[in-house]
């Protein structure tokens, strides 16, 4: 009995120093990519999916939601798709209030997005603008950049409240 458990704890000793062994390389190849500046561009974006947390970038009143469910029965969301998500945080004075159920159009997307001439547009955060379900935007003005993409997807009203088309 005491051979089968000094066996068993040489297995469980040589698991953790295994582990730890792999960990401490993964360490140290993630110090020097931050070192070396790449770190950012080594981030991986993915796709607006279920419980992506989202920027609201009008004047609805909301700050941040959380993406429940892209429509069209789809299981991610790009540039121009039409979200249904929960209100995370809002302004108590806002059209809009915590745990409301909204639907939003994707205006920004880390993940990139190629266009017709070949570039690609890519931007830093994924955000959204409010809309009510015949497609009009819930608030009046919509800040920062907005892609030109939004006009082939039909929302045209958004890009006319947009103060910057990218």
């Amino acid at each position: 009995m005491a051979a089968s458990l000094a066996s068993k704890w040489s297995r469980v000793g040589r698991s953790l120093l295994g582990g730890l062994g792999n960990n401490l390389s993964g360490l140290s190849s993630t110090s020097h990519e931050m070192a070396s500046g790449n770190f950012l561009s080594q981030q991986q974006r993915t796709f607006i999916q279920m419980r992506t947390v989202l920027k609201v970038v009008d004047n609805s009143g909301a700050k941040t939601v959380m993406c429940i469910q892209p429509l069209k029965g789809r299981k991610v969301a790009r540039l121009g798709d039409t979200i249904v998500a929960s209100v995370k945080e809002a302004m108590p004075t806002g059209k809009v209030k915590k745990g409301q159920v909204v639907h939003a159009v994707v205006v920004r997307a880390a993940m990139q997005h190629g266009r017709f001439d070949g570039s690609e547009v890519r931007f830093d955060d994924n955000a959204v603008v409010l809309v009510n379900k015949a497609g009009e935007p819930t608030g009046t003005r919509v800040f920062g950049p907005v892609p030109h993409e939004l006009r082939r997807k039909k929302h045209v009203s958004i890009l006319t409240l947009a103060e910057h088309l990218a």
